[in-house]
C-alpha cells in the first residue's frame, strides 16, 4: 500500500469537501471514514476552516502527516454533493488507490460553472421574492431585482481583481443600496427600504452562519467561533456600504 499516496488521497479529498463549504465535523469524519476503509486503524484529524490536519499511524509503526492550508472560498453545493458521495463509494467499494485518484481527480476537474445570464437571472429573481416577502409591492419587487443585478456585477468584476471579500461585500452594498434610491427618486419604486432589504439578502452569509452555529453543536468551537465572526463581520460591511450609499444619496437630494 502506498500510504503517502493514500493520506494525499484523504487529504485532497478533505480538501475539496471544505473549498465547497463542507461543516467541519464532516470533513473529518469523511477523511477518518477513508483511512478506516483502507485499513488504516490510528487516524487523527483536526480541521478549522483555513487549516486541514491529518495524521495517520500505518501498520509498520510509521507516523505520517499532511497539513494544507485553505484559500479563501464560497460554497458550492453540487461540488459537496459530488464530493461526499465519492466518499461514500469509495469507502464501500475500496477500489485500487490509483481508480479512487482517477475518481476523485475527475470531480477536482469538472465543477458545475454557470454563465453569467443564469446568475443575473438568479439574483434578479431571489431579490425580487425577498422584497414582496418583506412587505413590498411588485414595483418594489421590480426594482429590488435590477438591485440583486447590480449586487451580482459588482461582484463578478471585482473577483478579477482579487480584493477582499469583505470588500466585495461592502461594494456590492453601496451599489445597490444607491441604485435602490434612485430607483424610488425617479418614481420606480415606492418603499427603497423594502427594495434595499430583498437585494440586500444577496449579501447575507447564510450557509456560513448556520454551519458555524452546527460547529459550536458539535463543539468544534474553534471552527465555530471562527465562523461566526467572520458571518458578523461581512453582516457588519453590507450594513456599512448600505449606510454609506445612503449617507450619499441624501447630500445629492437623492
Amino acid at each position: 500500500m502506498d500510504y503517502d499516496g493514500l493520506l494525499t488521497l484523504a487529504t485532497d479529498l478533505g480538501y475539496g469537501l471544505l473549498v465547497s463549504g463542507a461543516e467541519i465535523y464532516r470533513v473529518e469524519d469523511s477523511m477518518k471514514r477513508l483511512m478506516f476503509a483502507y485499513g488504516i486503524d490510528r487516524v487523527e484529524s483536526f480541521v478549522i476552516p483555513n487549516c486541514i490536519n491529518i495524521s495517520i499511524l500505518t501498520p509498520e509503526g510509521k507516523t505520517l502527516t499532511q497539513i494544507r492550508r485553505m484559500p479563501s472560498h464560497g460554497n458550492d453545493v453540487d461540488l459537496l454533493a459530488r464530493y461526499n458521495d465519492l466518499c461514500r463509494k469509495l469507502c464501500r467499494e475500496v477500489p485500487p488507490l490509483e481508480e479512487a485518484r482517477q475518481r476523485l481527480d475527475h470531480i477536482t476537474a469538472t465543477p458545475r460553472h454557470y454563465s453569467l445570464l443564469v446568475m443575473l437571472l438568479a439574483h434578479y429573481v431571489a431579490s425580487a421574492a425577498f422584497a414582496v416577502f418583506f412587505g413590498g409591492d411588485l414595483w418594489d419587487a421590480f426594482c429590488s431585482g435590477f438591485c440583486g443585478i447590480a449586487i451580482c456585477l459588482s461582484s463578478e468584476l471585482l473577483s478579477h481583481t482579487e480584493t477582499n471579500p469583505y470588500f466585495d461585500t461592502m461594494i456590492g452594498a453601496i451599489v445597490s443600496a444607491f441604485l435602490a434610491q434612485i430607483l424610488v427618486h425617479v418614481g420606480l419604486g415606492h418603499h427603497s427600504q423594502y427594495i434595499i432589504i430583498g437585494a440586500f439578502m444577496a449579501l447575507v452569509p447564510g450557509i456560513l452562519f448556520t454551519n458555524a452555529l452546527r460547529d459550536v453543536m458539535v463543539r468544534d468551537m474553534v471552527s465555530g467561533i471562527s465562523k461566526v465572526g467572520d458571518a458578523l463581520f461581512i453582516g457588519v460591511m453590507a450594513a456599512l456600504g448600505t449606510a454609506l450609499a445612503l449617507g450619499l444619496a441624501a447630500l445629492l437630494g437623492v
